[in-house]
Parts: structure tokens; sequence; C-alpha cells
């Protein structure tokens, strides 16, 4: 019979989001540009982006959830979405390869750009650098312990237990909340700033970026949240909340990795604040 569907694929129908997201990023990006010159229509061009950014993602993720709340992603669906996941994180690892990268490349050939640190590595023009024992370490406990909430969240709306997902989920959003928060505390009492010597630059860049994905993580977290309450995720179907689990682990992971190379290994010997 025409029209009847035959398979376990979601044929998605025509949608005006993608088009008006790369519209977006295009309006953004190009805001960004005239933000750098400081012209004058950066403000207008820079909201223009953002606000269509926002708009693509409320209204995009939204069609997503309808989807799912109708029953569109089935197990093949699911499947190929978790490969997209993948993918993802797969990507943003390779984004933090690049500033690891840079950071091993400036800290282990110092001599080759002696004229701008002196030779060594952190450069001369760094007289303290930030004592890694210190509030980074207290970040460090942080995340792994929102590492744990958030399996526990996980593991609790497998086992059916709605009361331990809300549970841990309001927890992981918290300690987001205050590892975003001491990291700002931390960059407002840091001996040094941004630019001027390629410690500082690949400092603030590796961790911002960090601290930009814990944010957007705690965001993903809290929409997952807000759907626990309105009963959406179920012990078979919940690859939304799973996506958040993944990335937010994948944050964890990240973080363990610069507070070692760059907060521990990083500024070893020299002078601590």
């Amino acid at each position: 019979m025409a029209g009847n569907v035959n398979h376990e694929y979601h044929i998605l129908e025509p949608d005006i989001w993608p088009l008006i997201g790369s519209l977006s990023a295009l309006t953004f990006t190009s805001g960004m540009v005239l933000f750098m010159h400081e012209m004058a229509s950066a403000h207008l061009v820079l909201g223009l982006g953002i606000a269509g950014l926002i708009a693509t993602f409320f209204s995009w993720f939204s069609n997503i959830v309808k989807e799912a709340e109708r029953g569109d992603h089935t197990p093949i669906v699911q499947l190929h979405m978790r490969y997209g996941m993948i993918l993802f994180i797969a990507s943003e690892v390779m984004f933090f390869v690049g500033w690891f990268w840079s950071w091993f490349d400036f800290s282990l050939f110092p001599s080759e750009i002696s004229e701008v640190v002196g030779g060594q590595f952190p450069p001369v023009a760094i007289e303290a650098v930030i004592n890694p024992f210190g509030l980074p370490l207290l970040n460090t406990l942080i995340l792994l312990c929102s590492g744990t909430t958030v399996t526990w969240a996980h593991h609790s709306l497998i086992h059916g237990d709605r009361d331990g997902l809300k549970k841990g989920l309001w927890l992981t959003v918290l300690l987001g909340a205050v590892f975003t928060a001491i990291q700002a505390y931390e960059y407002a009492a840091a001996p040094f700033a941004f630019g001027g010597n390629t410690y500082s630059s690949a400092f603030y860049m590796a961790t911002g970026f960090h601290g930009f994905h814990v944010l957007v993580g705690t965001i993903f977290l809290i929409v997952c949240l807000v759907r626990a309450y309105k009963g959406h995720f179920t012990p078979r179907q919940h690859f939304g909340f799973e996506a958040a689990a993944w990335y937010w682990h994948f944050v964890d992971v990240v973080w363990l990795f610069l507070f070692a190379v760059v907060y521990v290994w990083g500024g070893w010997g020299a002078a601590t604040h």
C-alpha cells in the first residue's frame, strides 16, 4: 500500500534549519573577523550570528526530541546516531591534539624561538605559574566526582530508578558549574595575562577551550535534566542522555591530560603563584 513504511530507517522531512544554521555560522565567523579588526558593524553582525545559532540549536534539537518521542528513533537509527556521536567526539579529540602539539613544540624546543622565550620554558617573561596543586587539583577532583555522578545517573536510568537519575544529573550540573566558577577565579588571579609569549597563549587557549566544552556539556546535561523531569527517557531509549554522558566523560579525560601536561609538567621547576 502506498505510503506504508516497511523499513526501520527514519527518512527526514525537508527542514529549513540546516540552511539557517549554515548561514548563521557564516554570519558569526564574519562577525568575529570584523570584531578582531575593530570595525563598527562587528557587534551587529556578531549578534545576528549568535542569535541565529541559538535559534537553530533550540529548534533543531527540539525537532530531534519530537522525533524520539513519536518513535522515529528505531534501534538502527539509534545505532547510526551513536556512530555520529563517536565521530564527533573523535573530531573534538583531534581539536585538542592540536593544542597539545603546540604546547609540546614550545616546551621541548624553546631554543628554536630563543629570541622570544629566552631559550627556556616557561619563557623568561613568566615570573610565576599557577600552582597545579591548588585550584587546578581541586578542579580535577571536582571533574572526577562529576564523572561518577553522571555514571550513577546513567545506571539509575537503566535500572528504572528515575529518582536516582534526577539526583545524579543535579549533582553533575552543580559540579560543572562549580568547576567553571573556580576556573574563572583562577583566570582572574593568574600571575600572567593572555598573549605576549608562547606559554600564556597556549595555556589560555588549551584550558579556555576546555572550559568552553565544560560549559557546553553543562548545558547539555541541563537539557537532559529537564527532559528527565518530563519523563522522556526510558531504560531502552535514552540516546540523548547517553550522548551527553559520553561528551562529559570526554571532557573529564581531556582535563586529566591538561592537568598533567600543562599545569604539572609544563610549569615544572618554575616559581608558583
